[in-house]
């Protein structure tokens, strides 16, 4: 091969390292909505990855077309070393992952669920004819998230016996999302209501040979909440995925010039709000909690109570819930639901499918349920279940 035609190969190879290490840059923050939600990044942290992209590329460049020799080699060495830096920080960027081991109010709230407990609850949910089934023994033990409490206790006063029932009180448990899922997986139950697995519940099962079942029966809203005082009444869509994404962390991009930081309440891994949050983000990938600018913020430890808090003058929080649970089991009158793209989420606005974040709720068992547990998923399914879920303030499907 002669010289000129080296030459031409070494460019054309110099030009193809080039261009690929920008396309993949390029794709990537296209990908990942750095480029469509470029005027949305409003602090250091959201803007990391666009500048990790930039000195990948850069090194990548000055790696192609370096004229290589001994007075080089610690430019190449340095570059090099920076590129594989920059291109392993690249994945913990994008979650914005750097918070180890520091409060960020994770948060739990606890509800008066004795005003839903069967038999005894003043505000459970009752038919207006006897229902079509009745179990007198072997009563299927049931579980759930607390949002859906009202819901399967309506279910067993209408169902159970009552005898039968106070001979096994525990046969109705509310263990919450993640414990409900862990008895299933093991056994200890027959049936939850939930929403639906995060991949780590799904993996837990897997692991252990169980087969979820799932069988829908309601639908509800997935709400945003801030305080009342808080001037913002609507977010889109996106401007919620570039909140969680770790984009956008001030209320100023969002219209509110004099809100400050975001303080963006999280919850508990495997929690049903918080496998709601994964659902909406879907193969976005969602910024690790930041820090709480301070340690009394946490509170009550209740997310729907820590949305009101006070910082540097304002209510600046934001978190998320359920519709029922947010306005009813758990409300907080110093507190609002955010409408999305202009939507509010109310029921009617469920049932005609405007609002856009609205999931199916489960009963979910192990595997095709068996016995009464079967009679109980075919009665919960048929009109006199479906009025139940209605009637406790729910949407069936």
């Amino acid at each position: 091969m002669n010289e000129r035609a080296k030459k031409a190969l070494y460019l054309s190879a110099r030009i193809s390292a080039t261009a690929t290490a920008a396309a993949v840059c390029l794709y990537l923050l296209w990908r990942y909505e750095y480029i469509s939600q470029f005027g949305q990044i409003d602090n250091a942290t959201g803007m990391l990855p666009v500048a990790l992209a930039f000195v990948i590329a850069g090194c990548a460049a000055v790696l192609a077309w370096l004229k290589y020799g001994k007075p080089t080699i610690p430019v190449a060495i340095v570059c090099a070393v920076v590129l594989v830096i920059t291109s392993a920080l690249f994945p913990t960027a994008l979650r914005g992952n750097w918070w180890r081991g520091r409060n960020t109010g994770n948060a739990e709230a606890e509800p008066d669920l004795s005003v839903y407990a069967p038999f005894t609850g003043e505000q459970t949910a009752v038919l207006d004819e006897a229902p079509d089934l009745t179990l007198t023994s072997d009563l299927p033990v049931i579980d759930g998230a607390t949002a859906f409490y009202p819901i399967y206790a309506s279910f067993a006063q209408a169902v159970f016996d009552k005898d039968a029932y106070e001979a096994d009180p525990d046969s109705v448990r509310c263990t919450k999302t993640i414990a409900a899922y862990d008895s299933l997986i093991a056994g200890d139950v027959d049936m939850i209501f939930v929403f639906e697995p995060s991949e780590s519940q799904r993996k837990t099962a897997d692991d252990a040979g169980v087969e979820l079942h799932f069988t829908p029966i309601g639908l509800e809203a997935f709400t945003f909440v801030v305080a009342e005082s808080n001037p913002v009444d609507n977010v889109t869509s996106q401007q919620i995925r570039n909140i969680y994404s770790g984009k956008t962390s001030k209320w100023r991009t969002l219209g509110w010039k004099d809100g400050g930081d975001i303080i963006a309440f999280r919850r508990p891994e495997g929690s049903g709000s918080e496998t709601g949050l994964q659902k909406l983000m879907g193969d976005m990938p969602t910024a690790a909690p930041r820090p709480l600018p301070d340690e009394s913020l946490i509170g009550t430890d209740s997310l729907m109570k820590q949305v009101t808090v006070e910082w540097n003058g304002t209510q600046p929080a934001l978190g998320y819930s359920y519709r029922f649970f947010a306005e009813t089991m758990y409300p907080n009158p110093d507190a609002k639901l955010l409408s999305v793209d202009g939507v509010a989420p109310t029921e009617s606005n469920i049932k005609n499918g405007t609002y856009p974040f609205v999931y199916e709720f489960y009963a979910v068992t192990r595997g095709e349920p068996t016995g009464n547990t079967a009679k109980l998923v075919e009665w919960i399914t048929g009109g006199q279940g479906k009025e139940l879920i209605e009637k406790t303030g729910y949407v069936a499907i």
